[in-house]
Parts: structure tokens; C-alpha cells; sequence
């Protein structure tokens, strides 16, 4: 029950072990010792205290929290015992007494004032209450009593404490005069804690100033570009960080993996390819390297490129590995070889598909070993293409016996293919049914107001994207895409400009949230603003419709042999894509 009976009983250990050394020794003198050696202890736990606390539990268990919290709280004060000040705190949080919890810890701090312990209960238990200014002298003691390790613990779990803040920009500036403040070994993780509190409340100038001074003190530690990577999509001069290392220290493998990674959440998709490639050159043994290179390029529509590297992937994988040291470490490297491979064959597939080499798609997948529902999806899609429909769409049914999770994904994979197929009706037929039984899934909503605005229903697809935002507010799509079709439409262009900034607020950065707010400025007449808006988004993904939308506005501005070489560019990628081919015949260019 409490710290003084443990040690009474290590203390007892002790006795125990030193008597028999004793006794081997022989002689007088030793018996002598032994005997006071083994002299009994007492323990600190006298009959009135173990009365006390008998009642304190006894009162806790029969729901009487506030007597047992008073005779506990008295006996913690008595003995000094730690372990009973924490007890006394426990209770008080599970009550959900606030007060009470501070005034025991109050009172364990005031009798043990060197107890990381103690102050860091304080500082948890603030954080939880939202009372961070009353907790910065506690964190102050915190970082000034313990060992080394304590402290900095302390500093890196601290903003994990203040996670749930409904005001980040309280905590932050409240904490800012204590970790500014730190010298010596805890200055990097101070700088690194302020960094991630400015970051926690928006205060993105300040985190990337911390970035970059830690980037000039410490420039062998990660602690920089870590915070660098998290601030790309919100600090434009982070990526200059990333990069500058780079370019100073190129073999730094994992940070460049870390960066080409950070880019493909961005969907920068481009320059995500280029990091890849450039890794295949520096650690061109890993299939791993090869195979994200040859899906980006898959994605951009790359043929040429995208096969070669994924035939670099099946060159690597058909070399033996290396023996691993452990059974269970060979074994895993088994399981994530035998994924490579199957992932760089349905990607072969999809390009031989793409080409209309119809025999070369099935051929690269029969060599894909399962039936999960990509492989079906892969094999639906070329049987659709063989105008075997019914056939295909019965190879993605769901069983009778599926779970909702499995029923969404076969319906989804259903509706994919019928929307491949142009046939939109029918794919929203299969999204209702996941509808009826998910009612209120936010995809699976926005899925269907993506395929009413198909059909020219925009009312229902208006009404259905405030239904996605209402039930999941961050939803940045589909703030965008209503945006994107007021904007196509012409209409209430105020108000779609407005959305589209939201969802660039939920999703900085993204190309194609980037590419309906240069729309948008098109739109409404400010062809500058829509230009360089317009030529951000095509160079980070160089997609046909962004190509579309960029030459279109490069065209209207005079530019006519800028934007012929857009549209010629796009044409080459993706030569069948709709809203470039409209726009060319809108405007009646011939390419």
C-alpha cells in the first residue's frame, strides 16, 4: 500500500542475506554482528496507520470518495509517504474532482519538492483541466529537479500532454518563457517542444524559425528536418530546409525517402518521382526505391519510365537476399518481397492495359499469386474491356456472408469499374446500396455527388456535399469539389472562392485544390493570379486537366504558343482525357 512497507521488506531481504554471509565466516565477532544485524526492522505501518487506511478503503469502496479522499490525504501528510500522495491524487481524478486532485498534489510537492513525480502529475493534470498558465511554474520545477533522462522526457512528452487543448495558442505562448529559457542539454529538445506547441496552434512562422535555428546549432542531428517535414504543406520555407541538407549531405538516404514520401501525401506527385529516382540511383539495389518510382510514374502517366522501373523491381527481387540473422527477420523479409512482387505486377498490368495490349495485361497477371479484391478489380477491368460486363461485375460481388467493411470495398470496386466504363447511373445505383447499409459514410456521400454532378444533377450533388461537410467537417474534397462547380458553372464565385480557400486550409498545398483556386480567379477575371496559381499546381502534378485549365488561361492572355505547348505536353500523357479535349474544342485549337 504504501513505499514504507517496500522497503521494510527490502530491508528484510537484506538482513537475510548479509546474516548468511556471516555465518559461513564463523568466529565470535561475526556472531556478534549477525545478531545485530538481524536485528528486527520496524515498519513504519503502526496499528493507528493501518487503521487509517483500512477506513480510507473501506469508505472508497462504499462510494464515499470525498472521506476516503480526507482520511487518506491525512495519512499521506503524516507519513510523507509518496505513494500514498498519489493514491489521494488518483482518487480525486477518478471522481473527477479537479481541485481536490491539485490540492493533494500540492501537498505532495510541498512535502517532496525534488519529486519529478510529483510536478509532473501537476503538469498532466493541468493540462488536462486546460490551465496551462498555472502550469508553467510545475513544468519550470519539472525541468529543474530529476535525472537528465527525466527532463528531457518531460520536454518531449509535453506537448503530447497538451494534445487535446481546445487553445494550442494559449498553451504555446504560456510554455514559450520556460523552454526558451533551457541551456546546456536540453536546449535541442526545448527548441524542438516550442516548435511542436507553435506547430500544434498554427503558428507556422514561429515553428519554422525554430527549424531553422536548430538547423545552424545542431546540423548533424534530424531534430530539423523532422519538425521541416512536418511543416511542408504550411511553411514555405521549410522545403528549403529539406532540401539545402540534401544538397549539402546527398547520401542522406533516409531523409530523402522521408521528403519523396511527404510529397506523394502532398500529391505533388512529380516531384515526388523525382526524389525516387534519385534515391534508385543512390541505393539502386532496393526494390522498394523502384517500385515507388514506377507507381508515381504509373500515376503520371509516364509509360516508358513506369515500365522500366517496375521491371527493375522483378531484376532485384529475382536476386536471392541476404541470409537474415533471425528466422523471424527472414520471414518478414519474405512476406514484404513476395509484396513488392505482387504490387509491381498489377501496376505492369495496368500499363500493358493502358497501351490496349489487352494479352500483356492478362499476361503480367496471371503471374500475380491470391485473389484479393485488387487482383478481381484488375481482372473485372479487362474483362469489361472485353465487353463482358455482367461477367466482370460478378467477379467483385461481396459474399453473403461479407462484414459491412467488406461489402464497401467490393461495392466500391463495383461502382469504379462502372464509372470506368461511363456508366454512371449505374455506379451510383451500387453506392446507394453501401448507402443503405453505411448510412452517413463521408466517402461514400461525396462518391455519389461526384457521380450527380456526371449526370447533371446539381442540386442533389450540392446538397449531398453539405451533408459530407456536416458530417465530417474537415472534409477538404468536398469543400473543393462545390467550390470547383460553382466555379465551372459560373456561379456564386464569392462563395467559391471561399470554399475552395477552406479546403486549402484542411489540405495546404494540394495541386488540385491549388488548380480550383486558380479557376476560380480565372473565373472571376484575374488572369495574373489565376496564371501563377495555375503554373504552381501543373508543376507539382502535371496532370491533363490541370494542363487544361492552365493552357485555357495562358490562351486568353495571348500566350497562344505557351499554351499549345502545355496542351501538346498533356496530349502526349494522356491523350483521351476529357476536359483537355473540351477545351480544345471550345476554343477550336488544332494541335
Amino acid at each position: 500500500m504504501s513505499s514504507s512497507l517496500s522497503r521494510g521488506s527490502r530491508s528484510a531481504i537484506a538482513s537475510a542475506v548479509v546474516g548468511l554471509a556471516l555465518a559461513m565466516c564463523g568466529g565470535a565477532a561475526a556472531a556478534h554482528e549477525r545478531s545485530i544485524v538481524e536485528r528486527p526492522i520496524n515498519s513504519e505501518l503502526d496499528a493507528p496507520l493501518l487503521y487509517q487506511l483500512l477506513i480510507g478503503e473501506l469508505e472508497l469502496r462504499n462510494g464515499e470518495t470525498g472521506t476516503a479522499y480526507q482520511v487518506l490525504l491525512d495519512a499521506a501528510r503524516r507519513t510523507g509517504d509518496e505513494g500514498l500522495y498519489k493514491r489521494v491524487v488518483q482518487i480525486a481524478v477518478q471522481a473527477r474532482a479537479g481541485d481536490q486532485a491539485l490540492s493533494a498534489l500540492r501537498a505532495w510537492t510541498t512535502a517532496h519538492p525534488d519529486s519529478s513525480d510529483a510536478w509532473q502529475s501537476t503538469v498532466q493534470l493541468l493540462a488536462v483541466l486546460n490551465r496551462p498558465a498555472e502550469a508553467v511554474e510545475p513544468m519550470r520545477n519539472l525541468l529543474s529537479v530529476g535525472t537528465s533522462a527525466e527532463r528531457l522526457a518531460a520536454l518531449a512528452m509535453l506537448p503530447q500532454w497538451f494534445q487535446r487543448s481546445p487553445e494550442p495558442q494559449r498553451v504555446a505562448a504560456a510554455m514559450a518563457p520556460v523552454l526558451q529559457a533551457q541551456q546546456g542539454e536540453l536546449k535541442a529538445a526545448a527548441l524542438v517542444t516550442e516548435a511542436r506547441l507553435s506547430l500544434s496552434a498554427g503558428l507556422f512562422e514561429r515553428a519554422e524559425a525554430i527549424a531553422r535555428q536548430l538547423a545552424e546549432l545542431y546540423p548533424e542531428a534530424d531534430d530539423a528536418m523532422i519538425l521541416a517535414l512536418d511543416l511542408l504543406p504550411h511553411a514555405p520555407g521549410a522545403e528549403a530546409l529539406i532540401t539545402q541538407r540534401l544538397a549539402a549531405q546527398p547520401g542522406r538516404n533516409a531523409l530523402r525517402q522521408a521528403y519523396a514520401r511527404a510529397l506523394v501525401r502532398m500529391q505533388r506527385a512529380a516531384d515526388a518521382a523525382r526524389e525516387f529516382r534519385e534515391l534508385t540511383q543512390r541505393d539502386p539495389d532496393e526494390p522498394a526505391h523502384w517500385l515507388a518510382l514506377g507507381a508515381l510514374d504509373t500515376e503520371l502517366r509516364h509509360v516508358v519510365e513506369a515500365e522500366a522501373a517496375l521491371r527493375e523491381v522483378l531484376k532485384r527481387l529475382d536476386t536471392p537476399p541476404k541470409d537474415e540473422a533471425k528466422p523471424e527477420a527472414a520471414e518478414e523479409a519474405k512476406r514484404s518481397r513476395s509484396e513488392l512482387r505482387r504490387q509491381a505486377l498489377l501496376l505492369l498490368s495496368q500499363l500493358a492495359e493502358q497501351r490496349d495490349d489487352l494479352k500483356g495485361a492478362e499476361r503480367w497477371l496471371s503471374q500475380v499469386e491470391g485473389a484479393q479484391i485488387d487482383v478481381r478489380y484488375r481482372r473485372a477491368s479487362l474483362l469489361a474491356r472485353q465487353h463482358k460486363l455482367a461477367e466482370a461485375r460478378a467477379l467483385l460481388q461481396a459474399p453473403v456472408s461479407a462484414s459491412d467493411d467488406e461489402a464497401r470495398t467490393h461495392l466500391l470496386a463495383e461502382a469504379q469499374l462502372l464509372r470506368e466504363q461511363r456508366d454512371w447511373r449505374g455506379a451510383l445505383g451500387v453506392l446507394k446500396q453501401i448507402d443503405a447499409r453505411i448510412p452517413d459514410d463521408p466517402d461514400i456521400l461525396y462518391e455519389q455527388a461526384m457521380l450527380e454532378e456526371r449526370l447533371g444533377e446539381f442540386d442533389q450533388m450540392e446538397e449531398r456535399l453539405r451533408r459530407v461537410i456536416a458530417v465530417k467537417a474537415d472534409h477538404h474534397h468536398a469543400y473543393n469539389a462545390l467550390g470547383y462547380s460553382l466555379a465551372e458553372r459560373n456561379l456564386r464565385l464569392p462563395e467559391a472562392k471561399a470554399l475552395i480557400e477552406q479546403a486549402l486550409k484542411l489540405s495546404p498545398g494540394e495541386p488540385f485544390i491549388v488548380d480550383s483556386l486558380g479557376w476560380v480567379e480565372y473565373r472571376l477575371g484575374n488572369l495574373a493570379e489565376a496564371t501563377r496559381l495555375l503554373t504552381q499546381a501543373h508543376a507539382a502534378r502535371p496532370d491533363a486537366e490541370i494542363a487544361a485549365h492552365l493552357g485555357e488561361v495562358l490562351w486568353v492572355s495571348g500566350k497562344q504558343d505557351d499554351a499549345r505547348r502545355v496542351w501538346r505536353e498533356a496530349l502526349g500523357r494522356d491523350a483521351r482525357n476529357e476536359a483537355l479535349r473540351e477545351t480544345l474544342d471550345r476554343l477550336k485549337v488544332g494541335l
